[in-house]
């Protein structure tokens, strides 16, 4: 490496710390600011789901690792020699623990609890960090990024539904949203420090991480709708007084009490999340939205971002949009977050749907013109908007609501289980849409997945806006009232079982 060259590194390395240290700045004034406005008693909810998603921002780093650390592991210095079909196994192995952790996370979530689930969740993430800091091998780092992926699947589904379970409803929606955006956290963080530190610090890193929510989120209370589900009502008291900052909870404990015994009186089969109503209502909600996350490009534009820039030769360095790009998602998710609880679920996410089908086909557009020969060099900054405008749109609402609704819609007897389904839908949305996209790229030219992808946001928009229901506000209870079609005084927003039977799939 000559002078010139070691010169662009280090401006680029003070560049990359300027922008993260003012992203991180922006954002906790912009939580501090709306959290003040939260009344103290709920400081103990705060506190709990900020300790309990930091094995979601482990998780970000996890998401993006192989992106900066592959080019060092190929390097000639790599502690760890790898060879390209190495390669692909590093990408796919975290998606195949996530499939293989799924029978496990059902396990614990009803055995142990939701706050176990997720300390379990930080060990195995924490062993894995650890197998990469002493990775001497390429087996080695297989095996740690199956383990990710598996405590990756449990924590995705438990750390919602403890959310949902401990949130005051004034601030479910601003809570759960956290998750996602601590994910994201995880992805610049990694992009930031990975490419020029070496792979064991790094793995520190998400190491110190893991054992920070460790030491803080232990002394956390468990939900107390699992302690009432387990006929532990003390204990679900004393978590309620902890959780609310109040003695009086006598009256909110009997009302969750019974909803949970509601909801007990039906519990049966694992086959009742398909042959009951509301049910069979909220998996085709949840299994509908986590495709079309997938299906909106998601997955494919992370991870093939700097190749999908380099076909549309734009002209604006890849990198420097890269950056621009997971910012931008950070702080739509964060805008998202402060609006979810005053704007409502379901206009945020019919409007993203709509707005991201936009960017993508505008996408799509230019990539049709320019592979049929068309001089589109006049035009070359397009892709670089219309990727940009992708990152807002899709984190504004597609990108962050479903998993709040994962934690909403599904009744505590079959939470569970109607979780790690919608977790499974997940990953399979995500593995079908990479495939999906290679294989049009390679066969019929880049514009042909994103007209796919673009069709898709369009369809999810209109089942946004006729199908989902409104849970902004709602109890639990209330939400589970929604989904049957019962008639509610609450808000007027629930809907008839005359209007319910009007859509047949669903009935």
């Amino acid at each position: 490496m000559n002078l010139s060259e070691i010169h662009k590194t280090q401006q680029l390395r003070c560049v990359t710390a300027l922008v993260y240290y003012d992203l991180i700045l922006n954002f906790n004034e912009m939580v501090v600011t709306e959290v003040s406005k939260v009344p103290s008693g709920n400081a103990v909810q705060i506190m709990a789901t900020v300790m309990g998603t930091l094995t979601a921002l482990s998780d970000g780093m996890q998401y993006g690792w192989s992106a900066p650390i592959i080019p060092l592991l190929q390097q000639p210095s790599s502690p760890v020699k790898i060879t390209n079909s190495d390669i692909v196994w590093i990408e796919n192995t975290f998606m195949l623990g996530g499939l293989a952790g799924i029978p496990l996370t059902i396990y614990l979530l009803d055995k142990l609890g939701r706050k176990n689930s997720m300390l379990i969740a930080a060990v195995e993430n924490l062993i894995a960090w650890l197998l990469l800091i002493f990775a001497s091998s390429s087996e080695v780092i297989l095996v740690a990024r199956f383990l990710t992926g598996f405590a990756g699947d449990c924590n995705f589904v438990a750390t919602p539904m403890y959310i949902a379970e401990i949130a005051d409803k004034k601030i479910r929606g601003r809570l759960g949203a956290l998750i996602f955006i601590m994910m994201l956290m995880g992805i610049l963080l990694i992009y930031s420090i990975g490419p020029f530190i070496s792979i064991a610090a790094s793995s520190s890193v998400g190491a110190a991480v893991i054992i920070t929510q460790l030491l803080t989120f232990s002394f956390m209370p468990e939900s107390p709708y699992y302690l009432l589900v387990k006929n532990r009502k003390e204990e679900a008291r004393q978590a309620l007084r902890i959780l609310r900052g109040t003695e009086d909870v006598d009256q909110e404990l009997e009302e969750i009490a019974q909803a949970v015994e509601e909801e007990n009186r039906a519990r049966g089969r694992p086959l009742e999340l398909f042959t009951v109503k509301s049910n069979r209502k909220a998996i085709i909600i949840m299994s509908v939205l986590n495709f079309a996350q997938h299906f909106s490009g998601v997955s494919v534009i992370l991870m093939n971002l700097h190749m999908i820039l380099e076909d549309a030769a734009t002209n604006i360095p890849p990198s420097i949009i890269a950056i621009i790009f997971s910012v931008l998602m950070l702080f739509a998710s964060g805008l998202s977050a402060l609006l979810i609880d005053s704007l409502g679920r379901k206009i945020l996410l019919y409007t993203s749907c709509f707005l991201t089908a936009v960017t993508l086909l505008l996408l799509a557009t230019y990539f049709a013109c320019k592979n049929n020969d068309v001089n589109m060099e006049a035009y070359s900054w397009v892709p670089a908007v219309a990727v940009i405008s992708y990152a807002i749109t899709f984190k504004c609402g597609l990108g962050l609501i479903p998993i709040v609704l994962t934690a909403e819609l599904f009744p505590t007897n079959v939470k569970a289980l109607g979780c790690t389904v919608s977790d499974a839908m997940y990953i399979i949305g995500s593995v079908s849409s990479i495939y999906a996209f290679h294989f049009l790229h390679m066969n019929y030219g880049m514009h042909v997945p994103f007209f796919l992808f673009g069709c898709a946001c369009l369809l999810t928009g209109i089942f946004s806006l006729l199908i989902i229901p409104e849970t902004k506000g709602k109890t639990l209870d209330e939400i589970q009232k929604l989904l049957k079609g019962e008639e509610s005084a609450v808000n007027g927003a629930c809907v008839s079982d005359a209007d319910s039977e009007t859509i047949p799939l669903l009935s």
